[in-house]
């Protein structure tokens, strides 16, 4: 009966993120190709550790087994609960077909956070020793065409008043 249910564990334990950084980062002003690509090399290897050590793929792989293993265990025992000897055979492919499925969903939030860190730590790194991190434009950082200036602040108090307009 588990037998069935195996091809889900599998697809739970395959799912994978990228190894390597999700981000541009351009060579910074004065920094030859060389240096970007050998600081490249040491930024990719604090991001790892910055990461948990894990990558983000294996990070998916190590949630979806064990929500998978979880939900086994726990069918097993829900299953005896109702059913006796033949129910807990029954509970525990249900269960590690339930656990598989939450366990997928498990492990694509497992690789999302653990790419995020990476590329945290990776824009760090080459930031600090001087690459460019290109920034997207943002809606806000452009005025519409129709606006207008605001008006200028108000004089100090006690600042005499401006002479009348001739004429």
């Amino acid at each position: 009966m588990i037998l069935r249910f195996a091809p889900l564990l599998l697809l739970a334990a395959c799912a994978s993120t990228p190894t390597g950084p999700n981000v541009m980062v351009l060579p910074g002003s004065g920094k030859t190709f060389d240096q970007f690509r050998f600081d490249d090399h040491e930024c990719r290897q604090y991001a790892y550790l910055q990461s948990g050590g894990e990558a983000p793929n294996q990070a998916a792989a190590n949630s979806g087994v064990a929500s998978a293993a979880v939900g086994a265990a726990v069918g097993t025992v829900a299953g005896a609960a109702l059913g006796g000897s033949r129910g807990a055979g029954v509970g525990a492919g249900l269960g590690l077909a339930t656990g598989a499925v939450a366990g997928t969903g498990a492990a694509a939030q497992s690789g999302h956070s653990a790419q995020h860190r990476y590329d945290m730590g990776y824009q760090q790194c080459m930031y600090a020793k001087g690459h460019k991190i290109p920034m997207a434009a943002s809606r806000y950082d452009r005025r519409p065409s129709s606006y207008r200036e605001a008006a200028p602040p108000p004089p100090p108090p006690g600042t005499p008043p401006p002479p009348p307009p001739r004429g």
